[in-house]
């Protein structure tokens, strides 16, 4: 494969994703990466700092993309409706095609405790940005924090269900039964 050839953040990604399901995430080096991606080591690290972050791509811009629609949603929005269209927002990434990615992404996650605290650590950052904007919306603390909370909960639940799912259920329909859910548990 040419060196030049165009995504090569892509092409690792998926040649790292193929490794750790081959071999197992501890026994996949970064030159073995970047060599099944047709690239240099240097390439890799221009990308990526360590091969966890292989697997967490597009992290930053998914939690931008559901900030964002908390920050549109309507005024007259109750904290936990912003955040469920906060949370449907990321429909917008997780369509039918990703699926099989995400299925193949997760097992790895599920597969390895360094992995499972790095997902951690992600949903806490994306907790602490929800509540962030709900603070901008004027919700109080401690009310911001713990609708944030429980969005994170639910998006990580929503994403299990969806990615594990074989019907054609689009993500929004695993946010909604995920927040209905939360109202259940929280009313009973």
């Amino acid at each position: 494969m040419s060196r030049w050839q165009p995504d090569a953040a892509g092409r690792l990604q998926q040649a790292a994703l193929e490794l750790y399901a081959e071999r197992g995430y501890e026994q996949t080096t970064v030159a073995e990466i970047a060599e099944r991606a047709g690239l240099t080591e240097r390439t890799f690290f221009r990308h990526f700092a360590d091969k966890r972050e292989v697997l967490f791509r597009g992290s930053a811009e998914l939690q931008q993309l559901m900030v964002d629609a908390v920050d549109a949603a309507p005024a007259s929005a109750t904290p936990m409706q912003a955040i469920a269209i906060g949370l449907a927002g990321a429909g917008a990434i997780f369509d039918a095609c990703l699926r099989p990615y995400s299925l193949r992404r997760q097992s790895v996650i599920d597969a390895n405790p360094d992995l499972q605290e790095r997902e951690v650590a992600k949903l806490a950052s994306l907790a602490a940005a929800l509540a962030d904007a709900l603070r901008r919306r004027g919700v109080q603390d401690p009310a911001a924090g713990l609708t944030a909370d429980a969005g994170a909960a639910v998006f990580r639940v929503a994403f299990e269900h969806w990615v594990r799912d074989d019907s054609e259920r689009d993500f929004g329909w695993f946010v909604h039964e995920g927040i209905a859910e939360l109202r259940a548990v929280a009313a009973g």
